[in-house]
């Protein structure tokens, strides 16, 4: 679903959303047609009942266009933003991270990613081995990388596409040494940092599940869309700090799975309800 600014690259932000994240989100979930622009005076409607005003909206959409993830477009004679042309890919792989996230088992394969960059070129490396990280890949040494090999298409068209493949070289490969994997991993990759992710989203959103499948019943749908607007903005950060790690090689009360069951029967509860606010509110300002 997301990211230049891909959900990816937030995984270090606060809990709290941001308006500029909101706004990614909102884009991300109903902006994703060809010609799917929103009139300014929409967004700013959607996002008052997250509790965002207009002058955090238009400032927000000016960061993110500067950034390069919202252009300028003409909706229905008027203003409003669309999508930067070329994020679709970008857009498409996060919708599989944050709706489909894959767990790797065992036994398959691993990504491994070296990269060679000119001193003269410093910023450069510094940007792949930022990304690297940001998409989850763990550090075996300073310059070896390693993650779930089912990211391999993901990753491989995300450099290609910025014209920073021909610095990079990947590799599929088994484990064939006699370490042990689990600590290999835990040595790899920050689990603590995962873990205390995962709980905070559980803490928010636990009460959430509760309330909203209490006998009171099912809130409005200007609720919903808020709820599910932050829901998703809060969890799409995760599946990019945990690629997938396999299960079989984490600590048995590894607490992800317990966030993604969480996720999946919220988006699924809030989903329809959010999504028919927001389409009436985009055809009333029409």
């Amino acid at each position: 679903m997301i990211k230049e600014v891909p959900p990816a690259a937030e995984v270090q932000e606060a809990a709290a959303p941001r308006h500029h994240q909101l706004i990614v989100t909102l884009f991300g979930l109903y902006a994703r047609t060809p010609g799917g622009g929103i009139p300014v005076a929409t967004i700013i409607r959607l996002l008052q009942d997250a509790g965002v005003g207009p002058a955090g909206v238009r400032s927000s959409i000016s960061r993110l266009k500067k950034r390069g993830v919202l252009e300028s477009v003409v909706v229905n004679g008027r203003n409003g933003y669309a999508l930067s042309a070329g994020l679709d890919d970008t857009f498409r792989e996060g919708d599989e991270r944050i709706f489909h996230p894959r767990r790797a088992a065992a036994d398959d394969p691993w990504l491994l990613a070296t990269f060679t960059v000119p001193e003269s070129q410093r910023s450069i490396r510094h940007k792949i081995r930022s990304t690297l990280v940001r998409m989850g890949f763990g550090s075996v040494t300073p310059g070896l990388w390693i993650a779930p090999g089912h990211l391999r298409p993901a990753v491989i068209s995300y450099f290609e596409q910025r014209g920073l493949g021909g610095y990079l070289e990947f590799f599929l490969a088994d484990h064939v040494g006699s370490s042990d994997m689990r600590a290999n991993v835990a040595q790899w990759w920050d689990l603590p940092a995962m873990e205390n992710q995962y709980a905070d989203f559980i803490q928010t959103q636990k009460p959430l599940l509760e309330d909203w499948t209490s006998e009171s019943g099912p809130g409005s749908p200007a609720r919903a869309f808020v709820d599910h607007l932050t829901l998703v903005t809060q969890w799409r950060r995760l599946p990019y700090l945990d690629p997938g790690l396999p299960a079989e090689l984490l600590s048995g009360d590894w607490n992800a799975l317990e966030a993604h069951e969480l996720f999946s029967r919220l988006h699924e509860l809030l989903s329809p309800l959010a999504e028919s606010h927001a389409a009436a509110v985009m055809k009333e300002i029409s």
